[in-house]
């Protein structure tokens, strides 16, 4: 342990952290820009420049190791003179379109300004205007915003391994670009949307599709269906100001019934079809001798991460479609039919915690009978500003269900936005089916945590499976050279690209640098889904009434002719760079 004093304050703490840290746990506010715990440490925009006593000039606190004696000072005159002009200098060169920004009022920039009262820039000179680079489905990149912190550039190499973006040139012609300056789509990005969580300002955003949703929904000839994503209800009452992690589906479904929804369904209902197909095909590679391990494709991140890092292991990636895709299959196709609904006529959009899906919902391969499974997806983030922009009361919302007959999912669906989650799902139903019967212990906390890697080895009727769970990018690049290698001995792996999985997905609500380095979000959020979980009627997707009846009427059978055309899919080599 370290004594040290901080403004006056003794404080004692351990040895090896650094003063910002030391400072945070006394509970004394330093400024900070370019800092992001874990992701981006290397002291950059010096707005967290403190005084040590018997020391020259400033030292950096996010770097700076505590010692033994050492007297801090974090608000003296020089400080706050300093911090001001580095400020300053930085909204120098940023464009200070604050009123047209996505990110405003949620913008870490904007809050120094106001913190330090900022009212005018002293520092005014030449500014270059940057094209704005919008050609990708998902993401949005304006350099004009960009404050060179590097958080995005740590996110996209320090965590995910990818390095789609970097720092470039030196001096005044410093920048964050791409290979080339090419745009997003045309590198080795994977859409996954963790650099815009890491963003402190709005040079990087999501591809907004509001507009076009809004127009859809008032269009008297349009059928327009909404589904939305388990995480989402886990996220979205952040956005209105309501604690982490608050579950707030009831609300959630009143309010897009408020926007004008046709239909309010949820793609739980999806997921439990992904289960069942998903759990299927396993058990026929188990049986029949098929690649393995096997690994679910339900992220279309990771999907595209293999597809352009790994052409030469996707066998072992299941065929099957994910929940939303495969929802909008059946929308179009069953639903379609049964309520005798022209489907040119039906616009299905998708609420996702996940910038990488709008990506996928337009991939050539997602579509059936000439029509789109998906027409649009917007993220968390989206729905919240649909919601403001209609003036609906969020918080003072009474609770609704879903709309009957596609409302009805499983807890195990649930819990497919947490890290563990599809894993778990599909074990509970593959269990049952092997040994069949309903057996009563179907919860696998082995499976279940933040860890980025986890390993454990299930008794399957009578059978030994060895499971691997994965969240994060860096992570999967390990287990998948281990796979290609050939000395992985996984029978099954889940993927996801985002750390933590969809809870912590690009398109949730943003987090300060400081909330995140002193609450456990992702763990929040995803207690949020297992207490659905927890309370829900069914736990086990083949135990879904809806779609047994849809199975009987419509499918046949899991893994059938049928279902093979409107579930599943095929993925193919890409080239990591179109230049």
């Amino acid at each position: 342990m370290v004594n040290l004093k901080i403004d006056g304050i003794d404080v004692t703490c351990d040895e090896g952290i650094t003063i910002l840290e030391a400072a945070r746990k006394a509970n004394i506010d330093i400024p900070t820009l370019c800092f992001l715990k874990e992701v981006n440490e290397v002291g950059d925009c010096r707005m967290c420049i403190v005084e040590v006593e018997g020391r020259k000039g400033f030292a950096t606190s996010c770097v700076q190791k505590v010692e033994e004696g050492m007297i801090v000072h974090t608000n003296t005159p020089a400080i706050m003179e300093a911090r001001r002009t580095i400020l300053e200098l930085i909204l120098s060169n940023h464009d200070r379109k604050c009123l047209t920004c996505v990110r405003s009022g949620n913008c870490e920039l904007q809050a120094l300004a106001q913190k330090f009262n900022i009212t005018d820039i002293e520092f005014e000179g030449v500014r270059e205007e940057h094209e704005i680079d919008d050609k990708s489905p998902s993401i949005v990149r304006d350099f004009n915003k960009c404050v060179l912190c590097r958080r995005c550039v740590g996110m996209c190499k320090n965590v995910q391994d990818i390095g789609a973006i970097d720092s470039a040139n030196r001096g005044f012609e410093s920048c964050v670009s791409t290979v080339n300056n090419c745009s997003l789509n045309d590198v080795d990005c994977t859409f996954c949307g963790q650099c815009i969580e890491a963003c402190p300002v709005g040079a990087l955003r999501e591809k907004d599709d509001t507009a076009k949703v809004f127009r859809k929904i008032k269009d008297e000839d349009t059928y327009t269906i909404v589904q939305t994503a388990p995480a989402v209800r886990a996220g979205l009452g952040e956005e209105f100001g309501m604690p982490i992690g608050t579950e707030v589906e009831g609300k959630m479904v009143t309010a897009l019934k408020r926007l004008g929804f046709d239909k309010v369904f949820d793609t739980n209902t999806g997921a439990d079809f992904t289960i069942m197909e998903e759990a299927t095909e396993f058990l026929h590679r188990v049986q029949n001798g098929g690649v393995m391990p096997m690994i679910t494709s339900c992220c279309p991140a990771w999907i595209r991460f293999a597809e352009k890092n790994f052409p030469d292991q996707l066998d072992h990636i299941s065929s099957c479609k994910s929940p939303h895709e495969m929802f909008g299959a059946i929308l179009k196709s069953y639903y379609a039919q049964k309520f005798n609904i022209d489907p040119a006529k039906i616009f299905v959009v998708s609420v996702m915690p996940c910038t990488a899906k709008k990506y996928e919902a337009v991939r050539p391969e997602m579509e059936n009978d000439g029509f789109r499974n998906v027409d649009a997806v917007i993220t968390t983030r989206e729905l919240a500003r649909m919601i403001k922009h209609d003036n609906i009361d969020f918080v003072s919302l009474e609770d609704s269900k879903f709309d009957d007959p596609m409302g009805e999912a499983t807890g195990a669906a649930a819990i497919f936005g947490a890290t563990g989650g599809v894993m778990e799902a599909a074990l509970r139903t593959a269990v049952d089916v092997l040994e069949g019967k309903d057996l009563g212990e179907f919860e696998y906390e082995a499976v279940r945590g933040q860890e980025g890697i986890k390993k454990a080895t299930v008794n399957v009727a009578g059978k030994e499976i060895r499971v691997c769970v994965v969240s994060g990018l860096k992570n999967a690049r390990k287990i998948m050279k281990e796979i290609q290698a050939g000395t992985a001995d996984y029978d099954f792996v889940e993927i996801m690209a985002c750390p933590g999985g969809c809870i912590n997905g690009g398109g949730q609500p943003i987090k300060s640098s400081k909330i995140r380095a002193t609450v456990d979000v992702r763990k929040l959020r995803a207690d949020s889904l297992y207490s659905i979980d927890e309370r829900s009627t069914f736990r086990k997707s083949h135990q879904n009434p809806e779609l047994q009846a849809i199975y009987k009427e419509f499918f046949g059978e899991a893994c059938g002719e049928k279902s093979h055309k409107y579930l599943h899919t095929e993925y193919s080599k890409q080239e990591k760079y179109n230049i």
